[in-house]
């Protein structure tokens, strides 16, 4: 049990780490940091996405989500046209330089996955992604009855 605690563990955070690593190398010329790289991607691959939206997208807390929003906005990524409607309710627009950049990140994003999934069958990924999505929901729930 010790070892595949251990496995799992090491696994996890080493897919993690670099993950980040490469959201930072990718991104470090435009000076954006790797929280700033799933709300621009998210923003490019669907239209008219609200702060909330977001939120559950990005999985991060509304204070998070805003940081980011607001980084990105003052420095020319996205803009916020809707005046009548409450700021977080309001959808969120890539500007060009926005755009250029997410576009790089989509590419990027899409060239990853190609590359890590060679070693891999259609139904070994699946599998996977499932297995993932099982262990993820299983962990959340066990931290969910550690809050009681």
């Amino acid at each position: 049990m010790k070892e595949r605690f251990e496995t799992f563990t090491v696994l996890i955070n080493r897919i993690s780490r670099n993950i980040r690593k490469i959201k930072n190398q990718e991104m470090a010329e435009y000076n954006l940091r790797s929280s700033h790289i799933s709300c621009l991607y998210y923003l490019y691959s669907t239209e008219g996405l609200t702060a909330t939206d977001l939120c559950e997208r990005c999985e991060e807390d509304k204070a998070t989500i805003s940081r980011v929003l607001d980084y990105l906005e003052t420095n020319g990524y996205l803009t916020c046209n809707s005046k009548n409607v409450k700021r977080y309710k309001s959808p969120l627009i890539l500007t060009d330089k926005g755009l250029t950049v997410a576009k790089k990140i989509a590419d990027k994003i899409d060239g990853v996955l190609e590359e890590i999934s060679v070693g891999l069958t259609e139904e070994e990924r699946i599998s996977f992604y499932r297995s993932l999505s099982i262990i993820s929901e299983s962990l959340e729930a066990v931290s969910k009855n550690g809050e009681k």
